[in-house]
């Protein structure tokens, strides 16, 4: 993920959580990223009106609707996949069980409050991890470190592009059946 103040690089788990990864790598490999930017910053600072406090930056294709999204996937909890949020864990954003799309956010530092049986969503339901950051934690604090108002980055960062490596990246037909 190359974004305006550098690198990240992610490690999707297909394994544990094949719903939510093979949506992620659709978004890429159709190209329906391409408004990929990170908007929203959640700090213990910029949550006063929450009990439970959560760190977290979040992307994707934005708060208003976009031509781009795909229809929402079946929520896979952590309870059901094994994959905690842990410092650098990828998830999918959502507002209810089953209407998660293109929204993602990364985490920094655990946020145990977001996974299965977290006190975060009233659901109980926490939220669907489905990989991790594996190279470019300095950048996610930098993201989380920007200036914002109500959570909402001032200048949001864009994400360039998208590069997939793996063994079959211009095949992926397998993983989107």
């Amino acid at each position: 993920m190359y974004t305006d103040i550098g690198i990240i690089k992610l490690e999707v788990n297909l394994h544990k959580a094949p719903v939510t990864a093979k949506n992620f790598l659709r978004y890429i490999d159709e190209n329906r990223y391409s408004d990929f930017h990170f908007y929203r910053t959640v700090t213990n600072k910029n949550q006063p009106y929450n009990k439970i406090k959560i760190e977290v930056i979040q992307g994707g294709l934005g708060l208003v609707k976009n031509s781009n999204s795909l229809h929402p996937i079946i929520h896979e909890t952590t309870n059901m996949t094994g994959l905690k949020h842990k410092n650098g864990t990828i998830s999918m954003a959502r507002l209810e069980p089953g209407f998660a799309s293109s929204e993602i956010f990364i985490c920094i530092n655990d946020q145990p409050e977001l996974d299965h049986d977290g006190n975060r969503n009233p659901d109980g339901k926490g939220f669907a991890a489905f990989g991790k950051v594996i190279s470019g934690m300095e950048v996610v604090r930098a993201i989380h470190s920007l200036p914002n108002e109500n959570q909402l980055i001032k200048n949001v960062v864009k994400v360039d592009s998208f590069k997939i490596r793996w063994p079959k990246a211009n095949n992926l037909e397998k993983y989107l059946e």
